[in-house]
């Protein structure tokens, strides 16, 4: 019998809040607005991978301050960790993976973020009450 590992799909991403209690988001091409974060690569921890994405995705060098949770797509297989970080350098700006990036009020993002998904794991990271979460779908 032939082994076969299991296929797992894993991603770590980051709210990042400025001095001025602003969040950064980029604008994906297909998605649309929405924190930054990706694939987490072979050989690499799910802090690495978040602040590589961040950078990646918004031209934005990040701390990591808290691992707030996950959010588990049980059904397949996918797994979405997120961290809250500060920004320590870079300036937000467009890259391969992003048409625009930028700051906003925690309300304007909240109301530029259209998938409910995303909308609730950005809530859920700002409300320190619910950390660590674990929410399973």
């Amino acid at each position: 019998m032939e082994y076969s590992a299991p296929k797992h799909f894993i991603s770590a991403a980051t709210i990042v809040i400025n001095e001025n209690d602003e969040i950064l988001l980029i604008k994906g091409p297909i998605r649309g607005w929405e924190m930054p974060g990706g694939q987490v690569e072979e050989g690499e921890s799910l802090k690495a991978a978040a602040v590589r994405e961040t950078k990646e995705e918004s031209g934005v060098d990040v701390e990591i301050i808290k691992f707030c949770g996950v959010f588990q797509n049980v059904q397949h297989s996918i797994t979405n960790t997120l961290f809250l970080a500060k920004p320590i350098g870079g300036n937000p700006s467009t890259t391969l993976e992003s048409l625009e990036t930028g700051y906003f009020s925690i309300k304007e993002a909240l109301d530029m973020v259209t998938l409910p998904n995303f909308k609730e794991r950005i809530k859920y990271c700002l409300d320190e009450r619910t950390h660590p979460f674990c929410i399973e779908f």
